[in-house]
């Protein structure tokens, strides 16, 4: 894997750390639930290939830190952040944006407020519910998942939370743990340390955004909406399904699931490569 140069950059609230891979066109890649600019590893090199891709941790996550802790979370403040970024490394060209999971309800909301600085989006499941016709049935998910926390802990809010993401409502077994590589293993430690910012401040916030459809509609054609194979029925695929059907927008099909990331890096790689006509 080739080391990425490092930066560090003053936002409002907030100082990100991001990393930079590559020549060409500006890619930035935004990643989802607890995870950080590590959690595209696996796809980063090979994008490089092709552009100057770009990742980092969100605000509040991993090595992003806030100035306020407690501060609650906004997904405009975040898409302000990604701006922020394509403002810094790349001043003079509209730029190419990956989000995943709630990441890509920030790369849709910075396509709706700013335009003329995004080529193209490629959106993978982000968890819109607010666009479904049940939309009534998963309002109270968020809160139930914070209020699970506070009573019982970490993991039963995170068994709530994938429980309410699955159709029918049932939650996947755990699997046994397995002894990682120590680059792994210091990825999954930090993702682990995310979750309880992730659900306190990022689940609530975020799910029941309601993303503006006229506008998205009027820049459909530089949008791409994205759902795993393996994912039909789960609430951020029937989103991103919906959302695409509701505004004509593209929609592919991406490997594996909702974090086909990480179960297929190589193929998913390669999918999002085509996504953006390379």
């Amino acid at each position: 894997m080739t080391a990425p140069t490092i930066g560090r950059l003053r936002v409002n609230g907030a100082t990100l750390h991001y990393e930079v891979r590559g020549r060409g066109p500006l890619l930035l890649l935004i990643p989802g639930g607890a995870g950080g600019a590590a959690v595209f590893d696996g796809v980063a090199d090979d994008l490089a290939a092709a552009y100057t891709v770009a990742t980092y941790d969100p605000r509040g996550m991993s090595r992003s830190t806030l100035d306020d802790p407690e501060a609650e979370q906004r997904v405009s403040e975040h898409a302000d952040d990604a701006l922020r970024l394509l403002d810094l490394l790349s001043p003079g060209e509209p730029a190419r944006v990956f989000g995943m999971s709630s990441g890509a309800i920030v790369a849709v909301g910075l396509l709706t407020a700013r335009p003329e600085r995004i080529e193209r989006v490629v959106a993978h499941e982000p968890p819109l519910v607010e666009v479904l016709p049940d939309a009534a049935e998963h309002r109270a998910l968020p809160e139930r998942v914070r209020e699970v926390f506070r009573a019982r802990g970490l993991m039963p809010a995170m068994a709530e939370f994938a429980a309410g993401l699955v159709e029918g409502g049932a939650a996947a077994v755990p699997k046994a743990a397995t002894k990682l590589p120590p680059q792994a293993a210091a990825r999954a430690e930090r993702t682990m340390a995310n979750l309880p910012y992730f659900v306190e401040r990022i689940v609530p916030s975020f799910m029941p955004y309601a993303a503006d459809l006229h506008r998205l509609e009027a820049r459909v054609d530089r949008l791409v909406l994205a759902g795993g194979r393996d994912s039909h029925g789960e609430l951020p695929y029937r989103a991103a399904a919906f959302l695409a059907e509701r505004i004509g927008a593209e929609f592919l099909h991406f490997p594996g699931g909702h974090t086909g990331l990480t179960t297929h890096p190589d193929e998913f790689g390669e999918a999002l490569r085509k996504a953006f006509g390379g």
